[in-house]
């Protein structure tokens, strides 16, 4: 590897979003070692075709439950980020479910924290989850979750949610660990990760979303709510809070709001042929908000706009002369191109308003 530039380690460098934060550490020049099972195995190919990874990029064998491996790894580097953590692929019994995931999630990340400490990293960025913000039933109705909520990890044993369990013990310990030690460890929390994959293998969210295509071979899916976040801006939020000195404790990494419906919709728009559901419940359950404008605060950059992860359906147009009828009662909507007159617009529109929408320039 080429020398004058800043090393950082990235646990887990062959996963879905562990080839993004590559992808765009790279981009900025970053020298970069990965961790993967196998440097050497095909499905991590693709991470060496990236731009800059031929002078730039040392892929390391690591295992989380292997501290001298990640000791190794992480020797020499200025930053560490720690994407690297069990998914589950099945349903996961009781017995089965610290050995699992529960143990390799929790005393893995503390592997890795333990690393930065000895090898004296000066900022560890962990993912966690939204998965270890959104269970807490005690929350109050209709208020909106932010970083000071966290999941009840005895409520998700009850409920046997393993992996909300794993994400909630590794992040909490993970804060702890680092105010006893002094380490500066930051926390990102995403909510279901999707968009455009680097790797050649199917990740845990693009699985979520074929089962919820054609779920068991079923006709109907529940129309359930999902929060969903890109990729790209999870890879670049993780950057952005390893490069502000200011950054502390967790932040929520969140955009939109999507129902279940909607992806099958837009599935069946651009794959008509697709072997889809054929029916979609309706309901679900409401699917609480989140707050993450802690992150948001630093403008990294505007979220992806809806369309790329979700269904974006074109809003009602109307001619000129429609604008200015008065039918309806034109209405007028100051500032709206913005974020919130943007949607205030959408309402209206569907609803058949002439709306005159004023903007700095049209």
């Amino acid at each position: 590897m080429s020398t004058g530039k800043e090393s950082v380690c990235v646990t887990g460098a062959g996963g879905f979003l562990g080839s993004w934060v590559v992808h765009h550490l790279l981009s900025k020049n970053y020298l970069v070692r990965g961790t993967v099972r196998d440097p050497l195995d095909a499905k991590n190919a693709h991470l060496k075709q990236l731009p800059n990874a031929s002078t730039n990029l040392e892929l390391v064998k690591a295992e989380l439950l292997d501290y001298p491996s990640l000791l190794s790894a992480i020797q020499g580097c200025s930053g560490v980020f720690h994407v690297a953590s069990p998914v589950l692929s099945s349903v996961v019994l009781n017995p089965q479910a610290s050995v699992e995931i529960i143990e390799p999630a929790v005393t893995g990340t503390l592997n890795v924290l333990k690393a930065c400490v000895e090898t004296k990293v000066k900022r560890v960025v962990v993912v966690s989850s939204g998965a270890a913000v959104i269970m807490n039933p005690a929350w109050p109705s209709g208020r909106p979750m932010d970083e000071s909520c966290w999941s009840d990890v005895e409520y998700c044993r009850a409920t046997e949610r393993w992996y909300q369990v794993s994400k909630t013990e590794a992040e909490s310990q993970a804060i702890e660990y680092g105010k006893a030690t002094g380490l500066d460890v930051v926390t990102v929390c995403p909510n279901l990760i999707m968009g455009p994959v680097l790797q050649p293998t199917r990740n845990a969210s693009t699985l979520v979303l074929s089962m919820a295509l054609k779920e068991g071979g079923h006709d109907s899916v529940e129309n359930k709510h999902w929060m969903v976040v890109d990729v790209r801006d999870v890879a670049e939020a993780l950057v952005l809070v390893y490069e502000k000195p200011d950054a502390e404790g967790r932040y929520i990494c969140s955009a939109h709001s999507v129902r279940v419906k909607d992806m099958v919709d837009i599935v069946t728009e651009k794959y008509p042929d697709y072997n889809r559901h054929k029916k979609t419940a309706f309901g679900g359950k409401p699917t609480p908000s989140f707050f993450n404008g802690s992150l948001q605060k630093w403008v990294f950059k505007s979220y992806r706009e809806a369309s790329d992860i979700k269904p974006h359906r074109s809003l009602p147009t109307l001619s000129e002369s429609d604008l200015m009828s008065t039918a309806k009662g034109t209405v007028c909507v100051t500032g709206a191109g913005g974020f919130l007159g943007s949607w205030v617009v959408h309402l209206l529109l569907s609803k058949n308003y002439p709306v005159r929408g004023t903007v700095r320039d049209p």
